[in-house]
């Protein structure tokens, strides 16, 4: 006989249950977020958490209890993982607006000292305005900057990726983007 469930799931909306069915038999979702919305439709239909895990390719059932737990309070985003390790990320999303909004701005030479921005000179911008990041480091806006689509060209400037000008036979010059940039880059 099994332990009494200290947090057991609540009903499903019929909206929750079709997203889960669908995200249960999806064959290019990650395979965790498969296994658990099949760990969740099996505890709804009825199952132990034991038997709902051994049911989603799992072993331990104290992971869907916790799974369940967090579905009660947070809904289907409890499919999604969530923080896995590593370093917290330190900078939130205002602050890395912040960063690229600093990138996107032409540098003036009196006052930035170059005429085309680099990581360091943005560092030094950033370190050094009223409202900026004081221990910034020069791989965070690397990795900002990587993340919103800018890479460092040739002509030592950030451009976005996936957007090229092209001269027309007419003369004109017109701003191509590429519309699968964001699924190639994956």
């Amino acid at each position: 006989m099994t332990r009494r469930q200290k947090d057991p799931l609540r009903a499903l909306s019929t909206a929750e249950r079709a997203d889960l069915e669908q995200l249960s038999r999806a064959q290019a979702e990650p395979a965790a977020h498969v296994a658990r919305a099949k760990a969740l439709l099996a505890v709804a239909a009825g199952q132990s958490y034991t038997a709902a895990a051994r049911g989603a390719g799992r072993r331990s059932g104290d992971a869907v209890s916790h799974l369940v737990a967090r579905f009660n309070q947070e809904g289907l985003r409890a499919v999604l993982p969530r923080h896995g390790g590593g370093p917290v990320p330190r900078y939130s999303h205002q602050e890395r607006e912040r960063i690229l909004a600093a990138a996107r701005r032409p540098p003036e030479r009196a006052h930035d000292g170059t005429a085309t921005w680099s990581l360091t000179t943005l560092q030094r911008a950033l370190r050094t305005a009223p409202d900026g990041l004081p221990h910034i480091s020069t791989y965070t806006i690397w990795v900002v900057l990587h993340e919103a689509g800018l890479t460092w060209q040739r002509s030592r400037s950030w451009c976005a990726t996936g957007t090229v000008k092209r001269k027309r036979t007419s003369g004109e010059v017109v701003a191509v983007s590429d519309p699968d940039a964001a699924a190639k880059k994956t």
